[in-house]
């Protein structure tokens, strides 16, 4: 599915003669003033990333970015965006009490790779990290979290080969990747007894009322599904721990404009499930061909012994049969409980570390790896060889 663009592609005609560029601005200024440039970049990027592109971005930084401060590196081939990359500081290296610069991902941002224009990876990479080598006054390392392994970001990352780059943290999460249809790969993923016992909960449900899902269409009101997913959302355990996006006027503002922004490049999918006229299940998806991205769920926990949320995921499975789209990220947590069950595929997500700066960033390179070493060593020796193995048959997740 491609998106629609904001604006008319920057032509490209001399682009490959033009000289390469990068420089520190705002995420505020690019929006402003390189926005064309920004949305041809996405349009051909070389790794699908919808938090990266500009509708989520500028809503992040309005909303959530500090003032709309969020700076970022961004590399240039003549008028043509070829790298972006959002940054943040923070005051700590894990424990380590060394200020660190990180690719800028926010709580409510589930990929953290920089946007980087198709045949210019490996460039646009190492004009960005020349850029903050020079820049005065940043942290002598750079952390990068949420990266997809050996996804474009990573490739270049290697491919620059003129510092170390360590992968200190790496992890596993569900992925929706299939030719099968819906209906086989449901089949052919979920055990039959967890099948069966969610049919009976289906049935258990229809006893209510009709049940139906569907999908936002160009015709719906998308301020009322707005809403209508905060105020589920809010009425759950997020909303009693304080950590819904409605209780926040920041995070209800980001949430809003990020869809609308989602919807207006053609990004956006969301999905509603109903007893009668009562919702009692959302889900949204973000659209970023040949992929996407599964963003936030919501159910109503006055029905949760029907496992609503479980439900969703089912009808989630329609994904496989869109058209430009390949796979779904699960965006989810590692070893989480309900997705794990239903998506089969796996995708690894790593956090890097690299130097900046020269000589005085590979010399915190250095010491910040040797205390990793000296603490993984210790938590090596402190955890048991052998751990309880997990029952497959818990269905506790329903």
């Amino acid at each position: 599915m491609e998106a629609a663009l904001y604006h008319t592609p920057i032509e490209r005609d001399q682009a490959a003669e033009a000289p390469l560029s990068a420089r520190l601005t705002t995420l505020a200024e690019l929006d402003a003033t390189h926005g064309v440039a920004w949305d041809d970049c996405t349009a051909h990027a070389a790794e699908p990333n919808p938090f990266a592109e500009r509708w989520f971005l500028a809503a992040s930084a309005r909303h959530l970015g500090d003032g709309g401060t969020v700076r970022a590196v961004a590399a240039f081939r003549g008028e043509a965006l070829v790298g972006l990359m959002p940054l943040g500081i923070e005051p700590r290296y894990y424990r380590i009490p060394l200020p660190t610069l990180t690719n800028w991902v926010h709580a409510n941002a589930f990929l953290g790779m920089p946007l980087l224009r198709a045949g210019e990876e490996a460039a646009a990479m190492a004009a960005m990290l020349a850029c903050l080598d020079r820049a005065p006054g940043l942290p002598p390392l750079l952390h990068l979290t949420a990266i997809v392994e050996d996804g474009a970001a990573h490739r270049a990352l290697a491919a620059i080969a003129d510092r170390p780059v360590a992968t200190v943290m790496r992890h596993q999460r569900a992925l929706l990747a299939s030719d099968l249809s819906p209906a086989a790969y449901y089949e052919a993923t979920v055990r039959k007894k967890k099948r069966k016992e969610l049919k009976r909960l289906a049935a258990r449900l229809a006893e209510l009322g009709p049940v139906g899902t569907t999908r936002l269409t160009p015709r719906d009101d998308l301020d009322e599904w707005t809403a209508a997913f905060l105020s589920i959302e809010a009425s759950g355990w997020k909303g009693r721990e304080g950590s819904a996006l409605g209780n926040d006027a920041a995070k209800r503002a980001f949430f809003a404009e990020a869809l609308a922004g989602a919807r207006d490049a053609g990004r956006l999918e969301m999905l509603r499930m109903a007893v009668g006229d009562r919702t009692i299940a959302m889900l949204v998806n973000f659209l970023c061909s040949p992929g996407s991205a599964s963003f936030k769920i919501a159910y109503d926990e006055d029905y949760a012994r029907f496992s609503p949320g479980v439900l969703i995921q089912i009808e989630n499975y329609g994904i496989l049969d869109a058209p430009g789209i390949d796979w779904m990220d699960s965006c989810a947590a590692a070893n989480h409980p309900m997705i794990d069950s239903l998506w089969a595929e796996r995708r690894a997500i790593v956090r890097l570390t690299l130097p900046i700066g020269g000589a005085r960033g590979r010399l915190a390179f250095a010491t910040a790896r040797a205390v990793e070493r000296s603490w993984a060593a210790i938590k090596a020796r402190r955890t048991p060889s052998h751990p309880q193995p997990r029952n497959d048959d818990d269905d506790a997740d329903l």
